[in-house]
């Protein structure tokens, strides 16, 4: 009997768990079902233009090679002593030329010329020549390693030294201490950062001139996925002033440079493929007219590089009560693709109302020390799945701008896709 009734125990058991799942599973369906399934940029694109699924994701990876190899060859300096970054575009490079190496005959000869020209042994090489370089002038780490380091060795006595003082000195001297204690690590890190800038600007014209023969098979390569990637529109009928890009570098062949802008020793160019001649320019389908005439003011301006995000934020329906703001400028390229997939509109309230706490205390820096004043606040609408700010400080008297990225809620999912900036 015993043995009955614990087998009829385990029946009943069973049942209520398969029910358990079975209701779990229609409630996950139902919550999916409601779920609108939203397309990128890229694949609004793609269909607009009648193009198969996939042709224009393959596009823009073929231009990350191509912008890529041409920023690495005019700007080596940015690159050494960060072994990770650099592995990991050399993976993601030889991942895109192996994906599309037996699609077409163009790009089975794209790869050759790849592994031919030697590209990846060509970029380790001038990497660790640009690193000898610098260690002779006692550089032995990136800038950005060298602020991290800086930040841990001032913080640290900082916090110590104040807590210590706080038990002998009344708060109100206390303040303007811990002030000046503020200001000096940005002080510091502006320094750092102009003496780098300096050693870019003094020796990047020797640096070309000892590798010129190197730089020079990158740059050709460079030209050879520029020619492809614009024989692949032209085949597709894709209209070519629809595709605008940044290059540090102009001397390639069938390009237009619609915009360009000299920053910290460098020149950027905002470049579009042109037609071969006596071919008149694909005209752009009515569904997307609107769209591109719209944002042609904003696809013009060349995009920066002095970015910082704010992290540890606290906020709450768009207010921002605290943050800690950080220097992203090594994800600069990732930064400004993800703003070129963005809609802009301005925010409906000021500065001072979603930042109330604005002040030396708690401000965005340039790099020169001075607190940015804020000039203008976007709201950035991603793919129409993820919204964020984008705070534009004024021109410093230095010359530099400064862009800062916030979330509007702490509370925010963040995409998979965006959680190396703002996490």
């Amino acid at each position: 009997m015993e043995k009955e009734e614990e087998n009829e125990n385990e029946v009943t058991d069973s049942s209520e768990e398969e029910k358990e799942k079975t209701l779990i599973e229609k409630l996950k369906n139902k919550i999916s079902s409601k779920k609108p399934k939203k397309s990128s940029q890229t694949q609004i694109l793609q269909e607009q233009l009648n193009l198969e699924p996939g042709t224009l994701e393959i596009i823009e990876k073929k231009l990350f090679v191509a912008r890529f190899i041409d920023y690495f060859s005019e700007e080596t300096f940015d690159f050494i002593y960060r072994d990770k970054e650099m592995k990991k575009y050399l993976e993601q490079i030889n991942q895109i030329l192996e994906s599309v190496s037996d699609k077409t005959e163009e790009d089975i000869l794209l790869n050759q010329s790849f592994e031919n020209k030697q590209i990846n042994l060509i970029l380790q090489q001038l990497k660790e020549k640009g690193e000898e370089s610098a260690s002779e002038k006692d550089i032995n780490k990136s800038i950005d390693k060298r602020m991290r380091n800086l930040s841990i060795y001032i913080s640290i006595p900082m916090l110590v030294l104040i807590f210590g003082l706080s038990f002998f000195i009344d708060y109100i001297i206390l303040f303007p201490i811990l002030c000046v204690f503020c200001m000096a690590p940005n002080l510091i890190k502006s320094y750092l950062v102009k003496k780098w800038q300096t050693f870019k600007e003094e020796n990047k014209m020797e640096f070309y001139t000892n590798n010129r023969e190197d730089i020079m098979i990158l740059k050709g390569f460079v030209e050879d996925i520029l020619e492809n990637i614009r024989s692949k529109l032209l085949e597709l009928k894709i209209p070519l002033q629809l595709i605008k890009f940044v290059l540090h570098s102009r001397d390639y062949e069938n390009l237009e440079v619609i915009n360009q802008k000299a920053q910290k020793g460098t020149t950027q160019f905002f470049v579009q493929f042109v037609y071969p001649e006596g071919v008149e320019p694909f005209p752009i389908p009515e569904s997307l007219a609107q769209k591109y005439e719209s944002n042609e003011q904003a696809l013009e301006e060349i995009p920066e590089k002095n970015f910082i995000v704010f992290k540890n934020i606290k906020a709450k329906d768009g207010i921002i009560d605290s943050f800690v703001p950080t220097l992203k400028d090594n994800l600069a390229d990732e930064i400004n693709d993800v703003l070129n997939k963005c809609e802009f509109t301005k925010a409906t309230d000021d500065e001072i109302i979603i930042l109330p706490n604005y002040s030396p205390e708690m401000a965005i820096y340039c790099m020169c020390g001075e607190i940015v004043e804020i000039d203008n606040v976007q709201v950035c609408n991603w793919k129409n799945e993820f919204k964020f700010y984008l705070f534009e400080g004024k021109e410093c008297d230095c010359g530099e701008k400064v862009y800062a990225l916030s979330l509007m809620d702490e509370e925010q999912e963040i995409p998979e896709e965006l959680e190396k900036i703002f996490t």
